[in-house]
C-alpha cells in the first residue's frame, strides 16, 4: 500500500483505539474472519495474528499526549478482554490480551504493574495481610471480595501466568505478593467442593517451579508460617462457601469474652495450621521430580535443628525466676516455631518420604543434617525415643541406598563419602552401641565403595525397603552373613587408642576361625571372606596394616585372582584413595596396585588415570592436590614402562596431560610433569609425530621465562633427552624446530644463573654438536666396486 494510505488507516486505527470501548473494537475487526478454526496452519496463523494485535496495542500511538494516558485508557479494556463470554472468540481475546500485558511488562514494567497487575491482582491484595484497608471499621460479616469477583480474579491469574508462561522478575514478584491468599484458597477448596482448587493449585505450581530454588524455598517457608517473606490472608478475614461452587471472602466476627467463644477459636486456629500444613504437603507431593520437595525436607530439618539449639540455649522465663514479659513471649514464639517445625517434618515424613529424594546429593545433605544433630546432641531426656528414631531413619536411608536401592556410580560414592566423618564421630561418641556399630559399618561400606557391606549394614536396608531378612534380590553392595556382635561399651567412648582397639575388634570378628564356625559367603556375594578382609585392612588407621593389605591386593592382581580382577573397579578406588596418604609405605604400595591393574587394563584404567591427573578431586587444597597428582604421574610412568610398545596407540592424551602439568601453579608439579614427558620420549621411541611442534613450543617457554629454577633445569633436561635419543634422525624429526632449539641452548648457557641448568644447556649443545657434525661430515668408508668392462 502506498505509504499516505497507511499512515491514513493508521490514524485512523489510532482514533478508534482511544475511544471507549475502542480496543475490543479494533481487535474484533483485525481478527474477523478468523475463527481459530482446526488444524495446525489455521492455528498458526490465528496464534499469529493475535500476537501481531497484542503488540499493535502495546504500542503508544503518535496522537496520545503522553504515554501514562495511553495506559490509562487503554489497560481497563485490555483486561475487559478476559472476560468476552463469546465462546467462539473468547480463546482469541485471551490470546490477545495475554500477548499485550506481557509485551508491556516486558517494555513498560513500572506502567505495566501500576495499569495492568495491581487491578488484576486487586482482589486478592484487598483481603492480604499487607492490605492498607482498616478493616477494623468494616462490620462483621460484611463481603469484602464477592464469590464472582474472586472466582474471575483467579482465572484471570491462571491466564496470564500460567498460560503465558512469562517468568520474568516482575511478574514472578507481583505473584509472589499474593501468593499466600492463593494458597489460603487452595486449602479451603481442598476441604470443600470447589472448582478453584484446581486454577490456584496450578498457580502454585507454575510459581515454585519457574522461581528460583533459594526464592521458591523462602515462598514454602513463608506459606507453612516459618517466616514473613510472603503476606498471607487477613487475620479478619474468613473464607465462605459461594452458592456458584466458588468462595467468598468476608469479614470475621469478632471473639467475645466467653470462654467457650475462646475455645472454639483456639479449635478453628488449630484446624486451620493442620488444613495449610496438609495442603502444603500434598502440593509438595507433586514437586518432586524437581528435587524441590527434598530440598524443603532438609530445610526443616536443618530448622529444627536450629530451634533446638536455640531453646536449649535460652533459658526458660516460666522458670526463672524475674523473667520478663518480653522474655516469656519469645520463649513462646520460639515453642510455637519448634512445633509448627515438628509437625511440618511430622508430615513430610507421613506424605512424601518414600520418594522424596530425587538425586544422592539430597540423601547426603538430609542424613548430615541428622548425623550432624546426633553428634551435637545425643538422644536424652523425654525426647529421646523421638531423636533415637529419626537417626535410625536417616542410617537405614543410608544403608538402603547402599543395598541397591539405588543404582550408584562413582560419583555418588564421592558425595557419599561427605558423611564418613560424621559417621566415626558417631561411631565413638554416640551412647547406644548398636547405633555406634552401624554408624562404623556404614563408614566402612562407604568407604570400599560397597565391596565389604557387613550384616548390620544388610539388616537396616532390609527394614527400610521392607524386605525379610535372606528374601528378594540380593543387592550389589549387600553381604549376607551375620551381623557382628555389639561392640564393648568400653570402646564407645575413646581416644584414638580405643578406636584402633575398635577398628582391630572388627577385623578380628570377620575372620573365620579355626572350627569353621563362621558362615561362608552366599554365592551372590560380590567378594568372598578373604578378600572383605583385604578390603576393610586397605582403610586400617594403622600404616603397617595399610599397606599389607594393599600389597595383598596387588599380588592378587599379578596372580590374575577371578575375584580380584571381577572387583577391579572397586580395586581402583581403593588404590586411587590411598595413593593420597601421607605415608611413603602406603601410598607407594597403593601405587604399585594401580600400575598394575592399567598395564592389565590400560583401555579402561588409563582415562580414568588422566582424567584425575588433569583435574584433581574437589574440595582439597592446592598443596595436598599437586602432591597427589605428582604420584599419579609417578602411576602413569610405570604403565608406560609397563606397556612398552603398546604405550604408543596412548601417546597423544600421555603428552597432552605432561603438557598441561608442566603450566601448573606447583613448582614442583611442573618440574616432575616435564620429567615424565622426558621419559615418556624415550619410551615413545621419539616418535611424537605433529605433536613435536607442541612440545618444542612448551619447552622453550618455561626454559625462558619460568621463574623456578629446577622447572627450566627440567625443560632443559627435556631437550637433552631428545637430542640424544634421535641421534642422527634430529635432522630429519626436528627439522622445523631445530633452529629455535639452538637459539634456546645457546640463551641458556650464556644468560642462565643456576648452574645445573647451564649444564644440561652444554650438554645439549654437545649432543647437537656431535649430531650435526655426523650429518655434514659422514665418515669415509671403504667400499669395494666390481666394474664390469665392455
Amino acid at each position: 500500500a502506498p505509504a499516505w494510505l497507511r499512515r491514513l488507516c493508521g490514524h485512523l486505527l489510532s482514533e478508534r483505539l482511544l475511544r471507549p470501548g475502542g480496543v475490543q473494537a479494533v481487535v474484533r475487526g483485525v481478527l474477523e474472519g478468523t475463527d481459530g478454526g482446526a488444524g495446525a496452519e489455521a492455528a498458526a496463523l490465528d496464534w499469529r495474528k493475535c500476537d501481531a494485535v497484542g503488540k499493535i496495542l502495546a504500542a503508544c500511538p503518535q496522537q496520545c499526549l503522553s504515554l501514562e494516558d495511553y495506559y490509562r485508557q487503554v489497560c481497563p479494556q485490555i483486561l475487559d478482554l478476559l472476560h468476552i463470554q463469546d465462546e467462539a472468540a473468547a480463546r482469541q481475546f485471551q490470546r490477545v490480551a495475554t500477548t499485550t500485558l506481557l509485551t508491556m511488562a516486558r517494555e513498560q514494567p513500572q506502567l505495566a504493574e501500576r495499569h495492568l497487575l495491581q487491578p488484576l491482582l486487586a482482589p486478592l491484595r484487598r483481603c492480604s495481610e499487607a492490605a492498607e484497608l482498616a478493616l477494623e471499621d468494616l462490620a462483621a460479616g460484611a463481603v469484602l471480595v464477592p464469590e464472582a469477583e474472586l472466582g474471575s480474579c483467579v482465572e484471570d491469574v491462571l491466564k496470564v501466568y500460567v498460560v503465558g508462561n512469562d517468568s520474568s522478575s516482575l511478574l514472578l514478584g507481583s505473584l509472589q505478593s499474593v501468593l499466600g491468599v492463593v494458597f489460603s484458597l487452595y486449602s479451603f477448596a481442598k476441604q470443600n467442593v470447589s472448582y478453584l482448587r484446581s486454577p490456584c493449585q496450578d498457580i502454585l505450581l507454575w510459581f515454585l517451579e519457574k522461581a528460583e530454588r533459594e526464592q521458591s524455598l523462602a515462598v514454602l517457608e513463608g506459606l507453612a508460617g516459618l517466616s514473613s517473606h510472603v503476606p498471607t490472608l487477613h487475620p479478619r478475614c474468613q473464607l465462605r462457601v459461594g452458592s456458584e461452587g466458588g468462595a467468598a471472602i468476608v469479614v470475621e466476627e469478632t471473639i467475645g469474652d466467653c470462654s467457650s467463644d475462646e475455645d472454639e477459636a483456639l479449635y478453628q486456629k488449630i484446624s486451620l495450621e493442620q488444613c495449610h500444613v496438609e495442603s502444603l504437603v500434598e502440593l509438595l507431593s507433586h514437586c518432586q521430580k524437581s528435587g524441590l520437595a527434598g530440598d524443603f525436607f532438609i530445610h526443616c530439618l536443618k530448622e529444627l535443628t536450629q530451634v533446638a539449639a536455640e531453646d536449649e540455649a535460652a533459658p526458660n522465663p516460666a522458670v526463672e525466676p524475674g523473667g520478663s514479659l518480653l522474655e516469656l513471649e519469645q520463649y513462646q514464639a520460639r515453642q510455637g516455631r519448634k512445633l509448627l517445625v515438628l509437625q511440618l517434618v511430622a508430615a513430610l515424613c507421613e506424605g512424601v518420604s518414600d520418594t522424596v529424594f530425587t538425586d544422592i546429593v539430597q540423601v547426603q545433605e538430609f542424613v548430615a543434617a541428622v548425623l550432624h544433630r546426633a553428634c551435637a546432641h545425643p538422644a536424652q531426656g523425654p525426647g529421646a525415643a523421638a531423636e533415637a528414631q529419626t537417626l535410625a531413619m536417616a542410617m537405614g536411608l543410608v544403608a538402603a541406598v547402599l543395598g541397591g536401592a539405588v543404582q550408584l556410580q562413582s560419583s555418588d560414592f564421592v558425595v557419599l563419602k561427605q558423611l564418613v566423618p560424621l559417621l566415626e564421630e558417631l561411631s565413638c561418641t554416640y551412647p547406644e552401641p548398636l547405633t555406634q556399630e552401624l554408624a562404623s559399618d556404614l563408614r566402612i561400606a562407604i568407604c570400599t565403595h560397597g565391596a565389604c557391606s557387613p550384616g548390620t549394614v544388610g539388616a537396616a536396608a532390609d527394614g527400610v525397603l521392607g524386605r525379610k531378612p535372606g528374601t528378594g534380590a540380593p543387592s550389589p553392595a549387600g553381604v549376607p552373613g551375620r551381623a557382628p556382635s555389639p561392640p564393648s561399651p568400653r570402646h564407645g567412648h575413646g581416644s584414638p587408642s580405643a578406636r584402633g582397639e575398635r577398628s582391630e575388634e572388627q577385623i578380628t570378628r570377620r575372620e573365620p576361625s579355626a572350627s569353621g564356625a563362621s558362615p561362608a559367603p552366599c554365592a551372590d556375594s560380590p567378594a568372598p571372606a578373604g578378600l572383605q578382609e583385604l578390603l576393610v585392612s586397605a582403610y586400617d588407621p594403622q600404616p603397617p596394616s595399610r599397606a599389607a593389605a594393599l600389597r595383598r591386593l596387588a599380588s592378587l592382581v599379578t596372580q590374575r585372582d577371578p575375584e580380584a580382577l571381577r572387583l577391579q573397579e572397586k580395586l581402583l578406588q581403593v588404590f586411587l584413595e590411598n595413593v593420597q596418604h601421607e605415608d611413603a609405605f602406603v601410598y607407594l604400595s597403593a601405587i604399585q596396585g594401580v600400575a598394575l591393574l592399567s598395564s592389565d587394563y590400560p583401555e579402561q584404567i588409563l582415562p580414568i588415570l588422566l582424567a584425575r591427573y588433569e583435574c584433581p578431586a574437589q574440595g582439597t587444597e592446592d598443596a595436598v592436590a599437586a602432591v597427589t597428582r605428582m604420584k599419579l604421574g609417578e602411576v602413569l610412568m610405570r604403565v608406560t614402562r609397563a606397556l612398552g610398545d603398546m604405550v604408543f596407540q596412548h601417546r597423544e592424551p600421555l603428552i597432552r596431560a605432561f603438557l598441561r602439568g608442566a603450566r601448573d601453579p606447583d613448582s614442583a608439579l611442573r618440574a616432575s610433569s616435564l620429567s615424565n614427558l622426558g621419559e615418556l620420549c624415550q619410551h615413545l621411541g621419539f616418535q611424537l609425530g605433529s605433536i613435536i611442534q607442541e612440545v618444542t613450543c612448551c619447552v622453550t617457554a618455561i626454559a625462558r621465562t619460568d621463574p623456578e629454577a629446577e622447572v627450566r633445569r627440567a625443560a632443559v633436561h627435556v631437550v637433552v633427552v631428545l637430542l640424544r635419543g634421535l641421534s642422527e634422525k634430529v635432522t630429519e624429526v626436528l627439522r622445523d624446530v631445530l633452529r629455535d632449539l639452538y637459539r634456546l641452548l645457546k640463551h641458556v648457557a650464556t644468560a642462565e644463573r643456576d648452574g645445573a641448568t647451564v649444564l644440561h644447556a652444554q650438554l645439549a649443545l654437545e649432543e647437537l654438536d656431535t649430531a650435526m657434525r655426523r650429518v655434514l661430515f659422514p665418515p669415509p668408508t671403504l667400499e669395494k666396486k666390481i666394474v664390469v668392462l665392455p
